[in-house]
């Protein structure tokens, strides 16, 4: 239905820009039925992606300038996360690889020094 530039009145002498209604009634008048006045505010806050406030003293240009320039301001946000978070993984992953490399046992062969040489023991020769 397309929507009409009336000046609406909620009570006598009471007049309001924008009204929130359930009911309309079509006879030789229209009438409104369960209406509320709204501010043009409250209806952009609560369903943006029905209402937008019009920004009056800026043009069109200059609102799609200011897009542009949220966009990208958005995408070096998340690009910025991402790299944190990447970061983030690298330091965990490596964190893991330190723990895991701490608490790896050390094998101890039979015949070994302890001391870190690596000539082996010999049995002394017993019997023949």
């Amino acid at each position: 239905m397309p929507s009409s530039s009336k000046q609406c009145s909620l009570w006598p002498g009471i007049y309001t820009d924008y009204v929130v209604y359930h009911e309309l009634i079509l006879t030789a008048k229209e009438y409104m039925q369960c209406v509320t006045a709204v501010e043009p505010q409250w209806l952009a806050e609560l369903g943006p992606m029905f209402f937008s406030i019009k920004e009056s003293d800026t043009s069109m240009l200059d609102h799609k300038k200011k897009q542009k320039e949220e966009k990208t301001a958005m995408e070096e946000e998340m690009e910025q996360l991402r790299k944190e978070k990447a970061e983030e993984e690298r330091n965990r992953m490596e964190r893991e690889r330190d723990k895991r490399a701490s608490q790896q046992q050390q094998v101890i062969m039979a015949g070994l020094h302890q001391g870190g040489s690596s000539s082996f023991l010999r049995p002394k020769k017993m019997g023949l």
